[in-house]
Protein backbone atom coordinates (compact mmCIF):
# COMPACT_ATOMS: atom_id res chain seq x y z
CA UNK A 1 0.00 0.00 0.00
CA UNK A 2 3.42 2.08 -0.08
CA UNK A 3 2.83 3.25 3.80
CA UNK A 4 4.86 2.71 6.49
CA UNK A 5 2.94 0.20 8.82
CA UNK A 6 4.00 -0.53 12.86
CA UNK A 7 5.34 -3.44 13.30
CA UNK A 8 3.31 -6.17 14.93
CA UNK A 9 4.67 -7.19 18.39
CA UNK A 10 1.16 -7.93 20.47
CA UNK A 11 2.28 -11.54 21.12
CA UNK A 12 6.00 -10.99 21.29
CA UNK A 13 6.61 -11.43 24.94
CA UNK A 14 5.35 -14.02 27.16
CA UNK A 15 1.97 -12.90 28.26
CA UNK A 16 1.24 -13.95 31.96
CA UNK A 17 -2.70 -14.25 31.23
CA UNK A 18 -3.78 -14.83 27.60
CA UNK A 19 -7.02 -13.03 26.69
CA UNK A 20 -9.37 -13.98 23.62
CA UNK A 21 -8.33 -12.38 20.87
CA UNK A 22 -9.92 -8.70 19.71
CA UNK A 23 -9.74 -5.86 17.77
CA UNK A 24 -8.30 -3.07 20.37
CA UNK A 25 -6.00 -0.27 20.03
CA UNK A 26 -3.40 -2.90 20.27
CA UNK A 27 -4.13 -4.60 17.43
CA UNK A 28 -5.98 -1.44 15.34
CA UNK A 29 -2.20 0.31 15.69
CA UNK A 30 -0.66 -2.70 13.64
CA UNK A 31 -3.08 -4.51 11.82
CA UNK A 32 -2.02 -3.59 8.51
CA UNK A 33 1.47 -5.64 9.58
CA UNK A 34 -0.56 -8.32 11.26
CA UNK A 35 -2.70 -9.19 8.15
CA UNK A 36 0.07 -9.10 5.67
CA UNK A 37 2.14 -10.93 8.21
CA UNK A 38 0.12 -13.65 8.65
CA UNK A 39 -2.05 -14.35 5.61
CA UNK A 40 -0.67 -15.74 2.79
CA UNK A 41 -0.96 -14.08 -0.62
CA UNK A 42 -3.40 -11.27 1.70
CA UNK A 43 -2.09 -8.49 -1.37
CA UNK A 44 -2.97 -10.71 -4.63
CA UNK A 45 -6.70 -11.50 -2.55
CA UNK A 46 -7.60 -7.85 -2.12
CA UNK A 47 -6.12 -6.84 -5.79
CA UNK A 48 -8.68 -10.07 -6.96
CA UNK A 49 -10.97 -8.49 -4.76
CA UNK A 50 -10.97 -5.24 -6.53
CA UNK A 51 -10.82 -6.35 -9.77
CA UNK A 52 -13.86 -8.43 -9.01
CA UNK A 53 -16.10 -6.01 -7.80
CA UNK A 54 -15.45 -3.69 -10.49
CA UNK A 55 -17.28 -5.85 -13.03
CA UNK A 56 -20.77 -6.00 -10.74
CA UNK A 57 -20.83 -2.25 -9.01
CA UNK A 58 -23.40 -0.09 -10.51
CA UNK A 59 -23.28 3.61 -10.60
CA UNK A 60 -26.53 3.76 -8.83
CA UNK A 61 -25.70 1.52 -6.11
CA UNK A 62 -23.96 0.71 -3.19
CA UNK A 63 -20.54 -1.19 -2.88
CA UNK A 64 -20.23 -2.07 0.81
CA UNK A 65 -17.29 -3.67 2.59
CA UNK A 66 -17.61 -5.15 5.58
CA UNK A 67 -15.61 -5.59 8.61
CA UNK A 68 -14.11 -3.20 6.58
CA UNK A 69 -11.06 -2.68 9.37
CA UNK A 70 -8.40 0.08 8.20
CA UNK A 71 -10.20 0.23 4.81
CA UNK A 72 -7.57 -1.91 2.95
CA UNK A 73 -10.16 -3.04 0.52
CA UNK A 74 -12.24 -0.24 -0.12
CA UNK A 75 -8.52 1.78 -0.92
CA UNK A 76 -7.87 -1.08 -3.61
CA UNK A 77 -11.68 -0.59 -5.19
CA UNK A 78 -11.07 3.19 -5.21
CA UNK A 79 -9.01 2.17 -8.43
CA UNK A 80 -11.01 -0.09 -10.00
CA UNK A 81 -14.70 0.93 -9.32
CA UNK A 82 -16.22 3.85 -11.02
CA UNK A 83 -16.14 7.21 -8.58
CA UNK A 84 -19.59 7.46 -8.97
CA UNK A 85 -20.80 4.62 -7.08
CA UNK A 86 -20.59 4.76 -3.18
CA UNK A 87 -18.90 3.11 -0.65
CA UNK A 88 -19.86 1.73 3.11
CA UNK A 89 -17.64 0.82 5.24
CA UNK A 90 -18.95 -1.09 8.11
CA UNK A 91 -16.90 -2.36 11.31
CA UNK A 92 -17.92 -3.34 14.94
CA UNK A 93 -15.05 -2.20 16.25
CA UNK A 94 -14.18 1.68 17.37
CA UNK A 95 -10.59 1.76 16.92
CA UNK A 96 -10.24 -0.08 13.20
CA UNK A 97 -12.32 2.39 12.32
CA UNK A 98 -10.33 5.29 13.62
CA UNK A 99 -7.74 3.63 12.02
CA UNK A 100 -9.42 3.34 9.15
CA UNK A 101 -10.57 7.28 8.78
CA UNK A 102 -6.68 8.04 9.33
CA UNK A 103 -5.39 6.07 6.73
CA UNK A 104 -8.30 6.67 4.10
CA UNK A 105 -7.91 10.32 4.91
CA UNK A 106 -3.99 9.75 3.26
CA UNK A 107 -4.90 7.95 0.35
CA UNK A 108 -6.79 10.40 -2.58
CA UNK A 109 -9.92 8.48 -3.08
CA UNK A 110 -12.16 10.13 -5.56
CA UNK A 111 -15.82 8.82 -4.18
CA UNK A 112 -18.19 9.12 -0.95
CA UNK A 113 -17.14 6.91 1.60
CA UNK A 114 -19.59 6.57 4.47
CA UNK A 115 -17.70 4.39 7.49
CA UNK A 116 -20.52 3.16 10.32
CA UNK A 117 -19.77 1.07 13.62
CA UNK A 118 -22.03 -1.75 13.03
CA UNK A 119 -22.48 -5.21 15.10
CA UNK A 120 -23.79 -7.70 12.18
CA UNK A 121 -25.06 -9.65 14.69
CA UNK A 122 -27.52 -7.42 15.55
CA UNK A 123 -28.02 -5.44 12.55
CA UNK A 124 -27.37 -6.31 8.74
CA UNK A 125 -27.72 -1.92 7.35
CA UNK A 126 -26.88 -3.26 3.17
CA UNK A 127 -29.51 -2.15 0.92
CA UNK A 128 -29.03 -1.20 -2.96
CA UNK A 129 -26.10 -2.94 -3.10
CA UNK A 130 -24.37 -4.09 -6.03
CA UNK A 131 -21.54 -5.47 -4.67
CA UNK A 132 -20.53 -6.68 -0.85
CA UNK A 133 -16.85 -7.65 0.57
CA UNK A 134 -16.22 -9.77 3.31
CA UNK A 135 -12.61 -10.54 3.67
CA UNK A 136 -11.28 -12.48 6.73
CA UNK A 137 -14.40 -11.57 8.66
CA UNK A 138 -17.77 -14.09 9.10
CA UNK A 139 -15.03 -16.60 10.56
CA UNK A 140 -14.98 -14.47 13.36
CA UNK A 141 -18.37 -14.74 13.71
CA UNK A 142 -20.38 -16.81 15.99
CA UNK A 143 -21.59 -19.93 13.32
CA UNK A 144 -25.17 -19.63 15.14
CA UNK A 145 -25.51 -16.19 13.27
CA UNK A 146 -23.96 -16.70 10.15
CA UNK A 147 -26.53 -18.30 7.80
CA UNK A 148 -29.08 -15.25 8.82
CA UNK A 149 -26.57 -12.42 8.00
CA UNK A 150 -25.44 -13.86 4.32
CA UNK A 151 -29.42 -14.41 3.89
CA UNK A 152 -29.58 -10.74 4.81
CA UNK A 153 -26.69 -10.09 3.01
CA UNK A 154 -28.99 -11.96 -0.05
CA UNK A 155 -31.95 -9.94 0.56
CA UNK A 156 -30.31 -6.43 0.42
CA UNK A 157 -28.80 -7.18 -2.95
CA UNK A 158 -29.69 -5.83 -6.07
CA UNK A 159 -30.18 -8.70 -8.71
CA UNK A 160 -26.95 -9.02 -11.10
CA UNK A 161 -24.82 -8.31 -7.97
CA UNK A 162 -21.77 -10.45 -6.04
CA UNK A 163 -20.72 -11.00 -2.68
CA UNK A 164 -17.48 -11.85 -1.72
CA UNK A 165 -16.42 -13.82 0.78
CA UNK A 166 -12.27 -14.61 1.93
CA UNK A 167 -12.36 -17.08 4.87
CA UNK A 168 -9.73 -19.18 6.57
CA UNK A 169 -11.01 -22.62 6.06
CA UNK A 170 -10.50 -26.11 7.10
CA UNK A 171 -10.37 -29.09 5.03
CA UNK A 172 -12.79 -31.52 3.76
CA UNK A 173 -10.63 -34.63 4.86
CA UNK A 174 -9.42 -34.41 7.83
CA UNK A 175 -6.24 -36.08 6.94
CA UNK A 176 -4.74 -33.28 5.18
CA UNK A 177 -5.60 -30.22 8.55
CA UNK A 178 -2.28 -31.21 10.46
CA UNK A 179 -0.29 -30.71 7.27
CA UNK A 180 -1.69 -27.92 5.80
CA UNK A 181 -2.07 -26.10 9.57
CA UNK A 182 1.90 -27.04 9.41
CA UNK A 183 2.65 -25.24 6.29
CA UNK A 184 1.13 -22.28 7.63
CA UNK A 185 2.85 -21.91 10.08
CA UNK A 186 5.46 -22.16 8.17
CA UNK A 187 4.98 -19.24 6.26
CA UNK A 188 4.38 -17.44 9.89
CA UNK A 189 7.64 -18.52 10.21
CA UNK A 190 9.23 -17.10 7.12
CA UNK A 191 7.36 -13.46 7.91
CA UNK A 192 9.58 -13.78 10.88
CA UNK A 193 7.09 -14.65 13.92
CA UNK A 194 8.78 -16.60 16.68
CA UNK A 195 7.42 -19.70 18.21
CA UNK A 196 5.99 -17.77 21.14
CA UNK A 197 4.25 -15.63 18.60
CA UNK A 198 2.22 -18.15 16.90
CA UNK A 199 1.25 -20.36 20.22
CA UNK A 200 0.32 -17.36 21.67
CA UNK A 201 -1.75 -16.18 19.20
CA UNK A 202 -3.23 -19.78 18.40
CA UNK A 203 -4.32 -19.65 22.03
CA UNK A 204 -5.86 -15.99 21.94
CA UNK A 205 -8.10 -16.85 18.60
CA UNK A 206 -9.27 -20.25 19.62
CA UNK A 207 -12.53 -19.56 20.87
CA UNK A 208 -12.29 -16.54 18.63
CA UNK A 209 -12.14 -17.82 15.10
CA UNK A 210 -14.35 -20.73 14.38
CA UNK A 211 -13.83 -21.78 10.46
CA UNK A 212 -15.75 -23.52 8.56
CA UNK A 213 -14.34 -26.16 5.43
CA UNK A 214 -14.66 -24.65 2.50
CA UNK A 215 -18.12 -26.70 1.09
CA UNK A 216 -20.07 -25.23 4.49
CA UNK A 217 -19.60 -21.93 3.36
CA UNK A 218 -20.47 -22.59 -0.32
CA UNK A 219 -23.80 -24.47 0.84
CA UNK A 220 -24.12 -21.40 3.42
CA UNK A 221 -24.20 -19.13 0.24
CA UNK A 222 -26.45 -21.29 -1.72
CA UNK A 223 -29.35 -21.71 1.25
CA UNK A 224 -29.19 -17.59 2.14
CA UNK A 225 -30.30 -17.86 -2.07
CA UNK A 226 -27.00 -17.36 -3.86
CA UNK A 227 -27.85 -18.79 -7.20
CA UNK A 228 -24.38 -18.80 -8.80
CA UNK A 229 -21.36 -19.36 -6.40
CA UNK A 230 -17.87 -19.78 -7.39
CA UNK A 231 -13.83 -20.50 -5.71
CA UNK A 232 -11.73 -17.70 -6.84
CA UNK A 233 -8.95 -18.30 -4.81
CA UNK A 234 -7.50 -21.26 -2.47
CA UNK A 235 -4.39 -21.82 -0.39
CA UNK A 236 -4.32 -24.86 1.89
CA UNK A 237 -6.42 -23.23 5.08
CA UNK A 238 -7.61 -20.06 2.45
CA UNK A 239 -9.97 -19.55 0.63
CA UNK A 240 -11.99 -16.52 -1.84
CA UNK A 241 -15.38 -17.37 -3.41
CA UNK A 242 -17.95 -14.80 -5.23
CA UNK A 243 -21.27 -15.31 -5.06
CA UNK A 244 -23.67 -13.96 -7.26
CA UNK A 245 -27.18 -12.87 -7.06
CA UNK A 246 -29.16 -14.05 -10.06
Amino acid sequence: MGETQNNDEVFREKLDQLNDFEFNDKVAGVFDDMVNRSVPYYDEMQRMTSELVKDFAGKDSLVYDLGCSTGTTMILMDKTVDPDVKFVGIDDSEQMLGKCREKLSRFNLHREITLKVADLTQNVPVENASAVTMVLVLQFIRPIHRLDIVRKIYEGMNRGGAFILIEKVLTEEKSFNRSFIDYYYKFKRRNNYSELEISQKREALENVLIPYKLSENLNMLKDAGFEEVEVFFKWYNFAGIIAKKI
